[in-house]
């Protein structure tokens, strides 16, 4: 019927596509362009749509970034006739951003006060930087959806996709879009509005690491377990951008480090090091990215990244200089082992919700592209081919033929597992788990010797351990850690730094941060009394908070959507769903 009276449960509008992605970023727009170039091209028309949570596109991307151009221009050579474009020249015109190419590359490792630099002759190949560009990934982000856009494809930003819809023979059938106006009490306000279901012959799913959608799927499908995958792990990524004076500015400059403050002797085993690069015109970015599989529960990422950026070797780019952004997101580091199947029946994973993050090349936006263009012709191929194939096209008819049986469209996997991604990761496949078993010292050694002795080639494997949120161990057997207070010139509170994340959410609508049911003690009983309450450490955006010792209170107008509770959180009580769309962070130049 119609729900029974109920708002909350009346028949949602649908709009059919032939092909629905959700999320608009680098793998998902790039997925989208190709559709709509070989749609142009082969003449079966394809429709097209992009869902993307943040207000704009581009305003929940943040990454580094260097950028290795190459699947960017593969994507962008078929335009214009086959002339291509000049991605640095229209980056540049759209967005008046500049990309500036590396000029300088710099690998450090840091004492307290001190560090030695090694030379390139001794890094992996996959670490040198030469061709590649200092960029925004959230102002590329924005260009390509100007450019998806123009060719063609719908893209709704301020859309948040919130359920998988299901066909009656379980495959995957579209996505809704979250219901808004609903308030805190979880019934319905005057600016009611039912979601709308987004109904498409395949769902892409490009949500970026740790997607709520995509995890959903990687479980009813045993995504993970029908290749034999490792739990994946993931860093946190805290990023400040700064604008600094004329006599500090060095162009094209790319500098790393491992060591202080992180691992303070060769056997330390919590992953993770900085990056700080220079980009045209006035611009330092600079951050810290922790393996979130630490154990010290009184660990602080955001606190150790104030604390790195006192380092002499750091400050002195800095000094003088202005913040004006911040923010954080997760990121994939468990590289191939960790890789799961990527298709279903109705969809597929692109992008960082499948894992193609390159640790060791501290890299995963050119791999990302890659996925989403080889997603793209692998569901052409699939829909657009073969008999009758322009009458079935919902660009043609409007409609979905509801006798048209689901496909499973693995020629797409089959596609990557030859591409240059899968070379990328096998190659390193094994150094993540290396530092984690012997520490930076072992870790370094084991991702020398793999890239210029073994190049991905050893028979062994190193496996993952426990998930990151199972690494952690009880607060007993560590000393809480102190930090140094912040200056408020070159080291910030957190509170004061949120507001560079200009992160916005409607208040009065329920906690998109759900406590899992069953889990209502575990906040007090595991997190406080076990682990000390690490989830008021961790949190990048100091969403949780407890009162009076072990009253729990979840700020969730806080969040920043980096994902880090979702993974890292004890006993994993929380569930991270999506608020209304266009809530979160407002990223202009991440």
């Amino acid at each position: 019927g119609d729900g029974d009276g109920d708002p909350l449960r009346a028949p949602r509008e649908s709009m059919p596509y032939d092909v629905v992605i959700v999320g608009g970023g680098p793998a998902g727009l790039a997925s989208a362009i190709r559709l709509r170039q070989l749609s142009a091209s082969r003449g079966v028309d394809l429709s097209v749509c992009v869902l993307e949570k943040g207000s704009e596109v581009g305003s929940h991307v943040l990454s580094g970034n260097v950028f290795d151009p190459k699947a960017l221009e593969e994507l962008l050579s078929h335009e214009n006739d086959g002339e291509g474009i000049d991605w640095a020249e229209a980056l540049g015109e759209s967005q008046d951003s500049v990309a500036t190419p590396v000029r300088e590359d710099r690998f450090l490792v840091l004492t307290e006060g001190g560090g030695l630099a090694i030379p390139n002759a001794l890094l992996p190949g996959q670490l040198h930087n030469g061709g590649n560009y200092i960029i925004s990934l959230s102002k590329l982000t924005r260009y390509l959806g100007e450019l998806a856009e123009s060719a063609g494809v719908e893209v709704y930003p301020g859309f948040a996709a919130d359920e998988v819809l299901y066909g009656p023979s379980g495959s995957v059938r579209g996505v809704a879009t979250k219901d808004v106006g609903i308030g805190k009490d979880g019934l319905p306000k005057d600016t009611f509005e039912r979601g709308v279901e987004l109904l498409g012959r395949q769902t892409l799913f490009a949500e970026g690491a740790r997607g709520s959608c995509s995890e959903r799927l990687m479980e009813r499908f045993d995504l993970r377990g029908g290749r034999g995958a490792d739990a994946q792990h993931y860093g946190l990524g805290i990023k400040e951008v700064w604008e600094v004076p004329e006599e500090k500015f060095r162009s094209g400059l790319v500098q790393h480090t491992l060591g202080w403050p992180l691992q303070t002797s060769v056997t330390d085993r919590v992953y993770g090091g900085s990056f700080l690069y220079h980009q045209e015109p006035n611009l330092v970015v600079c951050g810290l990215v922790v393996g979130l599989d630490y154990e010290n529960p009184y660990l602080n990422p955001y606190k150790e990244f104030q604390r790195w950026k006192t380092h002499p070797s750091i400050r002195d780019h800095l000094e003088g200089g202005t913040c004006v952004q911040y923010g954080a997101r997760v990121l994939n580091e468990g590289g191939y082992h960790s890789l799961p199947r990527l298709t279903f029946p109705g969809g597929m994973l692109l992008g960082c919700s499948a894992g193609f993050l390159n640790a060791v090349k501290i890299k995963g936006s050119h791999c990302a592209i890659k996925s989403g263009v080889v997603a793209a012709e692998a569901v052409y191929d699939a829909l657009a081919e073969g008999d009758g194939a322009e009458e079935r096209a919902v660009a043609a008819t409007g409609a979905i033929d509801p006798d048209e049986e689901c496909k499973e469209v693995t020629e797409y996997e089959e596609r990557m597992e030859k591409s240059w991604v899968y070379d990328e990761l096998r190659e390193v496949r094994n150094c993540h788990a290396a530092f984690s078993k012997w520490g930076v010292g072992g870790g370094l050694a084991y991702a020398g010797l793999a890239a210029h002795v073994l190049k991905g080639r050893e028979p062994w494997t190193i496996r993952h351990g426990a998930s990151d949120s199972e690494s952690t161990r009880p607060a007993s057997e560590f000393d809480a850690i102190n930090y140094p207070a912040p200056d408020g010139v070159l080291t910030f509170d957190l509170l004061t730094n949120l507001q560079r994340a200009g992160t916005y959410h409607e208040d009065d609508q329920p906690s998109h941060l759900r406590i899992r049911p069953g889990g209502d003690d575990v906040p007090r009983d595991v997190s406080v009394r076990v682990y000390a309450a690490p989830e008021t450490r961790f949190c990048p955006a100091g969403v949780y908070e407890y009162v009076e010792g072990d009253e729990l209170v979840i700020n969730a107008q806080n969040c920043i959507h980096c994902k880090c509770c979702s993974v890292k959180m004890p006993g994993g009580y929380i569930d991270w769903t999506v608020p209304e769309g266009g809530g979160g962070p407002q990223y202009q130049v991440m």
